[in-house]
């Protein structure tokens, strides 16, 4: 797979955001299982907002790799699929 390319880097925008879920998970929803989680996230839009929010600050790493290697279309990927979340998160807050 080649590295500066817009597509390796929208993967992975969209990829991380997930793993980051889990790690938001993991910090402060240690004890409750996953389902129950998700159930009152959906009912409460201003806590899905912050929750997401914070799973979406580990595109952070690779938005600071692709920057530092100047691989500036991967790093393109990154930030549109980023916005993409950046939008479902204002919509889920505000919308819905």
């Amino acid at each position: 797979m080649r590295k500066n390319v817009p597509i390796t880097g929208f993967i992975i925008g969209l990829i991380l955001p997930i793993v980051g879920f889990a790690l938001v998970y993991f910090a402060w929803f240690n004890g409750r299982p996953v389902g129950s989680v998700i159930n009152s996230l959906m009912h409460d839009g201003m806590m899905a907002g912050k929750v997401l929010t914070m799973s979406l600050l580990v595109n952070l790493v690779p938005f600071m790799y692709f920057n530092i290697k100047r691989l500036d279309y991967a790093l393109k990927g990154t930030v549109i699929a980023t916005t993409l979340y950046g939008v479902f998160i204002v919509i889920i807050m505000y919308v819905w």
